[in-house]
């Protein structure tokens, strides 16, 4: 991805007002750190950083038709560039760039050419001739893009809110699929697919046409002229993106440059259920696979850096921002410049598990179109400036419009959710890769249930986090959060930590305007919740929260106490909700509040340490929870997630061995 700033007819030609630009640009060169350019015509200033993907050696930008009266600055990839250059009888094109035919397209069709891309792209274009301009989004908002205004009646466009937050009366978020126009002073929406107006589409489902559409997708995505791999989770849609890229690049242009071995890329926690299922899948596949583990604490040190460069304070997004955010960077130390990744399917095909209480085929539909709209403002955000932020590019091909246009007019009957016939989530798209006879994914993989990001990198993850925010807001800060906050109020500590660090960076009233808001249970819209009654009391946006469908859901469980010696008092239980007490031989209970923080259990764990080193045996022999639980039953489960184990009835010497609890 590059990075696009303009600033159009600020009233300043000064050699001030270029220095400034400059300067403003240049917070953006972590997009594109290969060149940088500035084309200035009298009080209009167009600035990119690029990052060189086509043609490197001589796609420069700003970019110019023939005598250089219509120029651009663009950050995408424009697809079906050379069919677009073969339709341009005529034109003369000074690069091999991609982008390169924009300039041309327009005069040929004024502004009525932008539905002719087929890409990811934002841009600015300046006619000279007029002084006229237009900026553009491609249809879903995969480039990210912004638009402000200054007092002097300028105009700003930028890829992030950095490069003109600090310069503008008022910013927003550029809408996707739109175009702005100098000559009505106003957008006008280009992209009108069918399934936009909500209209309940009816085409019966064919596997083979869906499947062709989708290989298509990822074909066209392989043009490169610099290394690139694949962002590979194990997940289904990673997984199909992967296999058919295997399956295709042999004879590619790209594949007699850098070879015909596809790299893969993975991140997760040590022993996470998606670093295990990607090697299952690269192994498979036979691709080279790259391997990057985090610790939590290094996640958690990252935090800023990655609100710094994702501009949100949204949960969701920055819990998944920040692996991703990771790995980016340990993949552009190895040289490669691209990858291509799989957002976008969940949203098409009703894939997050609250799908599975879709009530009919209407409502899952509608709430397919909802999710599609505002990806950019969440996967299509978080896949651009995590990559973006370490100079590295990533691809999307569920998002194609072609695919979108066959995925969208399926009839949604085909995607409600049936276990009764052995339907889960995204059915559809499984079936039309579950080819016998050359298959494309191990079975298990391809029927693999849906795992978020944020989770499939390991589940301690998000409750580390949570766990972190516990100690630097205060239940106190809660309580005044409405009025410190009141435009999308955070109602969790997490929330409220990210909303801090994102103020500070982005003070102004119109930075918190551009974060969408409203309640979520595992990704759904906020509509989505009326589908359960019991999903209004337990917002959470992690996949976990869908109770009763994920395997790993959050239970409502009771752990029996083991007080056979008559000297442990209570387990903790969901419906003691305040206090338990702990006995240990020969001393008085010691009563624990369930509102106090972690550093509680700290101490009980120490506590209970020095009483028995048979206790301390068991710290050191079985680490992690999943070894905790298979070798000893007899648990203390967390309140608020069951399903996490915080200590241990030692029933031998007579008292409870605490440990960490992230939950209370």
């Amino acid at each position: 991805m590059c990075g696009i700033l303009a600033v159009l007819g600020c009233s300043d030609d000064s050699q001030a007002k270029r220095v400034r630009v400059l300067e403003l640009s240049r917070r953006l060169k972590h997009r594109g750190p290969d060149w940088s350019g500035l084309y200035q015509h009298g009080d209009c200033y167009l600035a990119h950083q690029r990052l060189a993907i086509i043609d490197p050696a001589s796609g420069d930008q700003p970019l110019y038709n023939e005598d250089e009266t219509i120029v651009v600055t663009v950050n995408g990839e424009i697809y079906n560039h050379e069919q677009l250059r073969e339709s341009l009888t005529g034109h003369k094109f000074k690069t091999g760039s991609d982008c390169d035919v924009i300039a041309h397209l327009y005069e040929e069709h004024g502004e009525n050419f932008i539905d002719m891309l087929d890409g990811m792209f934002s841009f600015v274009l300046l006619d000279t001739r007029d002084n006229t301009y237009i900026a553009a989004r491609d249809a879903i908002g995969i480039t990210s893009l912004y638009i402000g205004w200054g007092l002097d009646g300028s105009v700003w466009i930028s890829s992030e809110l950095k490069g003109l937050n600090d310069d503008c009366e008022h910013f927003e978020v550029f809408p996707p699929g739109h175009l702005y126009s100098s000559k009505t002073g106003g957008f006008r929406r280009w992209y009108n697919p069918p399934w936009f107006s909500e209209a309940i589409p009816s085409t019966p489902y064919d596997p083979l046409v869906l499947r062709r559409a989708f290989e298509d997708a990822v074909i066209k995505r392989l043009m490169t002229d610099v290394p690139f791999g694949v962002l590979l989770s194990g997940g289904l849609d990673s997984s199909l993106v992967a296999s058919i890229t295997a399956r295709h690049l042999s004879g590619t242009k790209a594949a007699k440059q850098w070879g015909a071995q596809l790299h893969s890329f993975c991140v997760g926690l040590e022993g996470s259920p998606d670093l295990k299922a990607a090697r299952e899948v690269a192994d498979y596949l036979g691709t080279v696979h790259h391997e990057f583990t985090f610790t939590v604490q290094d996640g958690i040190d990252a935090i800023e850096d990655v609100i710094y460069h994702i501009e949100t304070y949204d949960v969701t997004t920055i819990r998944a921002s920040t692996p991703m955010f990771l790995m980016s960077r340990k993949i552009k130390s190895l040289g490669v410049k691209m990858v291509i990744s799989g957002e976008g399917s969940d949203e098409i095909f009703g894939g997050y598990l609250y799908f599975h209480k879709a009530p009919n085929k209407e409502e899952l539909h509608r709430e397919t179109c909802r999710k599609i709209k505002a990806l950019h403002q969440y996967d299509c955000l978080r896949a651009n400036k995590s990559t973006s932020a370490w100079g590295l590019e990533a691809r999307v091909p569920f998002l194609d419009k072609e695919f979108i246009n066959v995925a969208m007019s399926i009839d949604p009957e085909a995607k409600m959710i049936n276990m009764d016939e052995k339907r889960i989530e995204k059915w559809i798209l499984r079936r039309a890769f579950d080819d016998e006879d050359h298959p494309y994914l191990p079975k298990h993989i391809l029927y693999r249930q849906k795992e978020q990001f944020s989770d499939g990198v390991g589940y301690s993850w998000i409750d580390g986090l949570k766990a972190h925010a516990e100690l630097h807001v205060t239940d106190k800060m809660m309580l005044n959060a409405a009025h410190i906050f009141p435009f999308n109020t955070p109602v969790t500590k997490e929330a409220y930590y990210y909303r801090m660090i994102f103020e500070r960076f982005f003070p102004q009233n119109s930075a918190k305007l551009t974060v969408p808001g409203g309640a979520s249970i595992a990704c759904s819209t906020e509509k989505a919740i009326e589908w359960d009654a019991s999903w209004a009391k337990n917002l959470d946006p992690s996949g976990r929260a869908a109770l009763g469908v994920h395997n790993d859901a959050y239970k409502q469980q009771k752990v029996a106490s083991i007080a056979a010696a008559g000297n442990l008092a209570t387990s903790l239980i969901d419906d003691v909700p305040r206090t338990m007490d702990i006995q240990a031989p020969g001393r008085n209970p010691v009563l624990i509040d369930a509102s106090t923080r972690c550093a509680s259990f700290w101490w009980v764990s120490s506590w209970a340490s020095q009483l028995s080193s048979g206790c301390d045996n068991l710290k050191k022999n079985c680490k992690g929870k999943e070894r905790m639980a298979k070798h000893h039953p007899d648990l203390i489960m967390c309140r608020k997630q069951p399903g996490i184990a915080i200590g241990r009835l030692c029933e031998k010497w007579s008292l409870c061995y605490m440990w960490r609890c992230r939950h209370f």
